[in-house]
């Protein structure tokens, strides 16, 4: 950030302001220490503004640096979702962020009949000044109170997305939905309806745009099929769908929600690859020996018919239980789905043998009832098929990820980056307190060392401890015009094509495809798609971290949710996280909450952050990532998203009383 002299022992600074729930706020510096801010200081500006700050004088310092805003600069938020509270005369709007409390005051005339604890849109028409709340008026009900779904709706709405799509986009995407398959498209491409092609996807997907099949050839090598929906047959280059898409980047997957990047007439019909259903497709053959190398593939236009809609446990019963039910069922198929089953596996043992990490983290199933509330809360297996598929979807981005990067065509190119010595240092560590040892030189570190260490902890009860950490030591995979390889996945050549219908950088990928096979990249296409890709690819790094927020604030609130009953219930856990102000613990079905380390009255603890732990100064009890605690649930709140837990002490006898103060530290 700038820095301006103002006047002598004074300075001028600028940032965006990120205000606390209580009030205080900090203005965040990308170089140096951020500004601390005091409710009394904060001069009408509101969470995320652009502000300018006057430093104060050093001695006026509590622990770090203080300013007083003086001028908002730019405003964030001309429009705030939250929850709308109605008195006789008037009413507030309560922000549904966590992180902001501006509250809004809305005239009885300018409430839009909105009734208490409704979500709600307000449009801001005054901002504050010193002691005087902003002043808005409602400008949408996005819910009623009660109603099933309202809060996943104001999480959507609060992030500027919207489930439904502009009228003329939608009108365009009908039109080219209803579009006859002609002549002249069917001639140029390869006709696979007579071959067995299938898709296996979770018993809820409705936007199915990958396809598989299978053969073995006379040189015992295998031919993989991936058919991928070839939506940039519907979706015009440069048209209003397309820069809707565009803007979008992805669909966003909230539990029972979802905001599609295509309206359903595309991504839930003429695009999905329903079965019995003539679809076209772009798709990757290759063939592959028993060791799981690829040794050729083809990469062209097609057209198929589904043969079936299958999912995930059905197939995963038949390759791991022999469910002979499934298997008359399926007995047209069951011979591909075997030899899909060795091929997955001979993928797999390749892929880790070239060192590719593989990550396998409890991810939580959260059941909800008609009425969107959540009514079981488990672990979500990735079972044989889910794995399978995975293998043969890694196949076919890295081998056309490749093809192109030796075309020199503009492509989009998925990027992950090796971790920093820094943080690769800090993991070493952390792994000596479990007693691993982290080989290698760290700076170059190869992740087959990594994948090593992730096997051995398979099974052992800090193994998502000690993978979450590993994790957090990463850096986050992005979008870019450049290839320049991807870390986890040990592979110098990877890209997203086999999505088409959520992510819009398979769908540019697509594209150049498609000019590549029919020989229309000429120069002015190619200039074109230069310009296009990055742009695009930019957008799709910054809308996938946005999606990827959205759905762990979704996820939050419903376990938050879940567990509003389980007050006063015990249950046992394991550290997950330890921070200067509590421990989080996560329990056997996901659900993690905190114990404030200013509820631990036993003794005061310190934070060792090398160590991930806490330590008591007389007791010098410990409490450390990865330990097995038990714990009693205080307080859950879907509002906050907030789940607050306290430790459990046994009596001598073995019980406990989660309601007697001698046994909760509280």
């Amino acid at each position: 950030m700038r820095k301006k002299k103002r006047k002598e022992n004074s300075e001028r600074w600028s940032g965006h302001l990120e205000k606390h729930r209580a009030g205080f706020g900090f203005v965040r510096q990308e170089d140096g220490e951020d500004i601390f801010i005091a409710r009394s200081n904060m001069n009408g500006a509101m969470n995320g503004d652009l502000v300018q700050v006057d430093l104060l004088p050093e001695y006026l310092w509590q622990k770090s640096r203080e300013g007083i805003i003086d001028c908002v600069l730019e405003r964030k938020n001309s429009e705030i979702v939250g929850t709308f509270q109605k008195n006789k005369k008037f009413g507030f709007v309560i922000p549904d962020d966590k992180k902001n409390p501006d509250e809004v005051f809305v005239r009885k005339s300018d409430s839009k009949n909105a009734r208490s604890g409704d979500k709600v849109v307000v449009q801001i028409t005054r901002y504050p000044e010193k002691n005087i709340s902003a002043e808005g008026k409602i400008c949408e009900i996005i819910s009623r109170r009660g109603e099933p779904g309202g809060e996943i709706k104001a999480l959507i709405r609060s992030a500027g997305l919207r489930e439904t799509f502009p009228s003329r986009v939608e009108a365009e995407a009908k039109a080219r939905a209803r579009m006859a398959i002609g002549r002249e498209e069917l001639r140029k491409r390869r006709d696979l309806r007579a071959e067995t092609v299938f898709t296996i996807d979770g018993p809820a997907a409705k936007d199915l745009d990958d396809a598989v099949s299978i053969k073995l050839l006379g040189n015992g090598h295998y031919l993989l099929g991936v058919h991928i929906a070839d939506v940039s047959h519907y979706v015009r280059e440069g048209g209003r769908l397309d820069e809707e898409a565009m803007k979008r980047g992805n669909s966003v997957y909230l539990l029972s929600r979802v905001v599609p990047m295509l309206p359903k007439s595309l991504s839930n019909g003429a695009c999905s690859l329903n079965p019995g259903e003539d679809r076209l497709t772009l798709s990757c053959s290759m063939e592959i020996t028993p060791q799981g190398e690829v040794v050729a593939h083809e990469i062209y236009e097609s057209i198929i018919c589904s043969r079936e809609r299958l999912i995930y446990d059905d197939v995963s019963d038949i390759l791991e239980k022999q469910d002979g039910r499934l298997i008359e069922r399926y007995a047209g198929i069951h011979d591909d789905l075997l030899l899909m089953g060795e091929l997955a596996e001979r993928l797999r043992e390749r892929r880790k043998e070239k060192g590719s990490l593989d990550f396998d983290f409890d991810e939580a199933d959260i059941v909800l009832d008609e009425n969107d509330i959540p009514v079981k809360i488990g672990v979500e297996e990735r079972r044989t098929a889910n794995r399978m598929i995975e293998e043969f979807m890694l196949a076919a981005n890295q081998t056309v990820a490749e093809h192109f990067f030796w075309m020199e065509y503009p492509f989009i190119y998925r990027v992950h980056e090796k971790p920093d010595t820094e943080k690769i240092m800090e993991l070493k560590a952390f792994l000596a307190g479990f007693g691993i040892n982290l080989p290698g030189n760290p700076d170059n570190l190869h992740p087959k060392v990594l994948n090593t260490i992730l096997e051995e902890l398979r099974g052992k009860p800090y193994e998502n401890i000690v993978s979450s950490v590993m994790l957090r030591s990463m850096k986050k995979a992005f979008y870019s015009t450049q290839c320049e390889g991807h870390f986890g996945l040990a592979c110098k050549y990877y890209c997203h094509f086999t999505s088409p219908i959520r992510r819009y950088p398979d769908l540019f990928i697509h594209r150049v495809i498609k000019g590549a096979v029919n020989g229309k990249a000429e120069e002015r296409a190619l200039k074109k798609w230069r310009k296009t890709a990055g742009t695009a690819a930019e957008i799709s790094s910054q809308t996938e971290r946005k999606a990827q927020e959205l759905e762990r604030d979704a996820e939050k609130m419903k376990k938050a949710q879940y567990m509003e009953d389980k007050v006063g219930e015990i249950y046992d856990g394991v550290i997950s996280g330890v921070t200067s102000f509590g421990i989080y613990v996560q329990l056997p079905n996901t659900v993690e909450g905190m114990i404030r380390l200013d509820r631990l009255k036993d003794d005061d603890y310190d934070y060792e952050e090398g160590k991930y732990r806490v330590i008591g100064r007389r007791t010098h009890r410990v409490y450390a990532l990865g330990d097995q605690i038990r714990i009693v649930v205080l307080r859950a709140s879907a509002g906050d998203r907030q789940i607050d837990f306290a430790l459990v002490r046994e009596k001598k006898n073995g019980e406990t009383d989660p309601y007697a103060e001698k046994n909760v530290i509280e």
